[in-house]
């Protein structure tokens, strides 16, 4: 519900933005000269340029992308309007309408280009971010390499995973472990295939890891050719092991709990998953959406891995999850009684292809006794 009502305000912001947009764009000289004199043909060349510029936007990246591009264009072209009206009064002159050139839509212009480029370096690049976890437990070390939300499609195809398979194999990590939204809704089976086939070419030592997302399975598994049982089968035939709220022991000193995603009604609770573990492992959950952390910590685990924010992505709204209660955090580490929780900004993004609150990563954690 809450998606719905941020989904309807940004398009019915978009809208008001537009019409907001079409006043500005009527601003500038060229299209005052081409107006000659008449406000009717100036409202229509301005009404023409802003619906150009969006059908440009939709057809080039798309529908989604169009509406938050159109978004941040108003709030920066008011923000340089505000700015330039205050350097006037500062100055103590007025200006004339039209006598000089439209220094502040320019501006708005130029940021929001800048702005959204940054954002989408930041989308379509990934970084590597490292963490150090002591144990005080006698397990020897261990270099975990987890990735979550790449949601094959979007920001890279099934074919081109496999250069981040490359830099994943850079780190030369002991286990690999994904945490969910591998694939994605929208994602085709062409994707899917080899996007798991890029995955046969991880080196490690204790092999690959999966645990479903919210995405995984898909809310609309039909329009996309393949269900989760095709799924697993894609992952398994090529050296994954799925975990569904079951534990894995690694070289007799690491416990890998694999948690279903918390929209499956009947998954385990964590006092099940814990039940007779051996408290001298190293135990590492795997839950996509980070939720639940007290329970968890009450558990006695010792860490958490998450995803399904992707950090927040877009600024000012990075933080809407954590203030709603929806997650427990939004990206990054913290430390609960004994046991440490990661969230990762995630390797590709949803929908949106811009990060400005983030940026897209694969995340290295060093368990060191």
């Amino acid at each position: 519900m809450m998606w719905f009502f941020l989904i309807l305000g940004a398009l019915l912001a978009c809208i008001a933005f537009i019409v907001y947009l079409v006043n500005r764009f009527g601003k500038f000289r060229l299209l005052k000269k081409l107006a000659r004199g008449k406000k009717g043909r100036l409202r229509l060349l301005a009404f023409a340029t802003v619906a150009v510029i969006f059908l440009l936007l939709v057809v080039t990246i798309d529908m989604y992308n169009a509406v938050i591009s159109v978004l941040h264009l108003g709030v920066f072209w008011i923000l340089c309007d505000l700015a330039a009206g205050i350097l006037r009064k500062l100055r103590k002159k007025d200006g004339v309408p039209g006598d000089k050139p439209y220094y502040s839509g320019l501006a708005a212009i130029l940021i929001t280009i800048c702005y959204l480029s940054v954002g989408w370096y930041l989308g379509h690049h990934v970084w590597v971010t490292e963490y150090e976890m002591q144990t005080d437990k006698s397990v020897g070390d261990l270099k975990v390499l987890f990735f979550a939300d790449s949601h094959m499609g979007t920001t890279f195809s099934g074919k081109e995973f496999a250069k981040q398979v490359e830099l994943m194999n850079a780190q030369n990590p002991d286990v690999v472990l994904i945490v969910g939204d591998f694939v994605d809704d929208a994602s085709s089976l062409e994707d899917m295939q080899d996007a798991c086939e890029a995955l046969s070419g991880l080196r490690t030592t204790y092999g690959v890891y999966y645990v479903f997302g919210n995405h995984d399975k898909g809310y609309y598994a039909s329009r996309r050719g393949y269900n989760d049982a095709r799924l697993v089968a894609e992952l398994t035939r090529n050296g994954v092991k799925v975990l569904e709220d079951e534990t894995e022991i690694i070289d007799g000193r690491f416990a890998l709990i694999g948690r279903q995603d918390k929209e499956v009604r009947d998954r385990a609770p964590m006092e099940v998953l814990t039940e007779g573990l051996d408290d001298s492992l190293y135990s590492i959950v795997m839950n996509h959406q980070p939720n639940e952390y007290d329970l968890q910590a009450a558990s006695g685990v010792d860490l958490v891995l998450s995803g399904h924010t992707h950090g927040g992505q877009m600024l000012p709204v990075n933080e809407v999850g954590k203030w709603t209660g929806l997650n427990d955090r939004t990206y990054g580490h913290e430390k609960r009684d004994k046991t440490d929780f990661i969230v990762t900004s995630g390797i590709s993004a949803w929908a949106i292809k811009f990060k400005t609150g983030c940026k897209s990563e694969i995340v290295v954690v060093n368990i060191k006794d």
